[in-house]
């Protein structure tokens, strides 16, 4: 536990301004941890939908805006890790969907974390803010696409450890790669006790299933990755997301959250997306495709598909950089 900080580093009225983008889960490494490491995971940032958050140094802890609950309660863990004296005004004005499987809670957690550490002067590496917020405990991707963006690969947790899984790597996605998101309205993903209960229920898959996504990420995925390869990434991904599907089956009700999303997946391979897939536990469905010709043409049979039953349908590129931080007034001169 960090010493009480007795000296503020805030100065008065400044505004710290944090904008963070979504991160999409595309899947687990190791579910079995038999060789003492559990989890891992890959995935990526996209910058829409995004959080804004502003936060302000005051005497005591208040918050408003949408999820302002959950802010309020990030910043009093916050506090109370570093044993700050003095309090913050936080405002959310933008939020990243809650329960949708794009890491709203993550998001939203670290961005308390970041703009309290501004404003106190407390460093802010990402695997520290995790832990002051009770972040990170089984994936790490949402902290490591908060903190940098592109797409993210870590390494899984030790058992009984608090510390963030490690980030074993981070690569830029290609420009021209874009992603078609589709938010099902009406249902929610798993979250909270419900997501710890259902981790507690998962038998643990073949050895060699996890053999399986082990091989792919590293010489199928990665590789066309870096080669700009959208074919072969695709390929490996959704292969990827077949065989996590299987093991989250037992809890989940089928390879795919049920509802619209399942449907959703089949047609955007149909309709030509080169990698398709559910976002941790969904609702949330993606397909990636090439340029914005296509991801437009994808993103308009996609919100025709939804039909009556709604949502949200976002054609976007991928975020190869994590969050924007600056004070006073949002300005892109005033980055950081």
């Amino acid at each position: 536990m960090p010493h009480p900080r007795r000296d503020p580093a805030a100065r008065p009225g400044d505004a710290v301004f944090v904008e963070a983008p979504a991160r999409l889960h595309f899947g687990m490494l190791d579910l079995r941890g038999s060789l003492g490491r559990r989890f891992g995971g890959i995935g990526a940032a996209i910058p829409v939908p995004s959080l804004l958050l502003e936060a302000a140094s005051a005497e005591s802890l208040r918050a408003d805006g949408p999820s302002s609950d959950r802010a309020l309660e990030f910043a009093r863990r916050f506090s109370e890790y570093h044993g700050l004296e003095r309090g913050a005004h936080l405002r959310v004005h933008a939020a990243i969907p809650s329960h949708s499987g794009l890491g709203s809670g993550t998001a939203l957690a670290l961005a308390v974390a970041r703009a309290m550490a501004e404003l106190y002067g407390i460093p802010a590496d990402p695997p520290a803010l995790a832990r002051a917020v009770g972040r990170a405990k089984r994936s790490a991707v949402g902290t490591y696409a908060f903190a940098e963006g592109g797409f993210v690969v870590e390494g899984g947790r030790w058992p009984e450890s608090d510390d963030p899984a490690p980030r074993l790597a981070r690569f830029a996605i290609p420009e021209r790669w874009r992603c078609v998101v589709a938010i099902p309205s009406g249902t929610s993903g798993v979250s909270g006790d419900a997501e710890v209960s259902a981790f507690a229920r998962l038998p643990p898959p073949p050895e060699r299933s996890a053999m399986r996504v082990s091989h792919l990420v590293l010489m199928a995925l990665l590789p066309a990755l870096v080669d700009g390869d959208l074919c072969a990434f695709g390929r490996a991904l959704t292969e990827v997301q077949c065989i996590n599907g299987r093991w989250f089956a037992p809890v989940q009700g089928g390879a795919f959250a049920p509802g619209v999303g399942t449907g959703l997946v089949a047609k955007m391979t149909e309709w030509g997306a080169a990698g398709v897939g559910q976002s941790s536990w969904g609702p949330a469905v993606f397909g990636i495709v090439d340029g914005d010709p296509a991801a437009e043409e994808l993103a308009g049979r996609v919100r025709a598909e939804m039909g009556k039953g709604g949502g949200v349908v976002h054609a976007t590129s991928f975020a190869n950089s994590g969050a924007r931080v600056w004070r006073d007034a949002p300005s892109a001169g005033k980055a950081r």
